[in-house]
């Protein structure tokens, strides 16, 4: 049975917000001294999580990823910076874009190295999908972007009827 939420105040995207940092270490690496692919979709997991988990109050499970296009290669020594947020609400599912900025301190250079947007459903005790209280987006980039999550979701399960990939 799914549980049952009141929708009795507004929740913004400000509110779901997240900024985490990482410091690239060797370990975290391929032998370019680039930022491993997967070392860097962990954390990109890990800060949609959080602010999809920030929005629901619920435990929140990745459903989907996509348009996770890298756009620079992130290297040895660089701090990263991930800002996550909730997009838009879509019953049991929410969307979270991602931005990853690859920082060089010892030059000073920052860059857009990777974005991405990921889908998430919150769940109930039993692991159940349970509603979700919707976003309220003020500023106008929150408006695009809630406008934008319609349009990808719909693209995501015209494939999914389809059958394509």
């Amino acid at each position: 049975m799914t549980s049952k939420i009141k929708f009795s105040r507004k929740l913004y995207v400000k509110n779901s917000q997240v900024e985490m940092t990482q410091l690239v270490l060797p370990n975290d690496t391929n032998q370019l001294g680039n930022l491993l692919g997967g070392r860097l979709m962990e954390w990109m997991d890990i800060a949609a999580a959080i602010a999809a988990q920030r929005h629901s109050n619920r435990v929140c499970v990745t459903a989907a990823v996509d348009e996770l296009v890298f756009h620079h290669p992130i290297r040895l020594g660089e701090v990263v910076t991930l800002r996550a947020s909730v997009n838009r609400v879509f019953g049991t599912s929410m969307e979270a874009g991602v931005k990853v900025i690859a920082e060089n301190q010892l030059i000073g250079d920052r860059k857009v190295a990777n974005t991405a947007y990921l889908t998430f459903v919150a769940v109930d005790e039993n692991n159940h999908p349970i509603k979700i209280n919707p976003i309220t987006p003020q500023a106008s980039e929150e408006k695009r972007r809630y406008k934008d999550a319609l349009i990808r979701r719909n693209i995501r399960l015209k494939r999914k009827n389809t059958g394509k990939k």
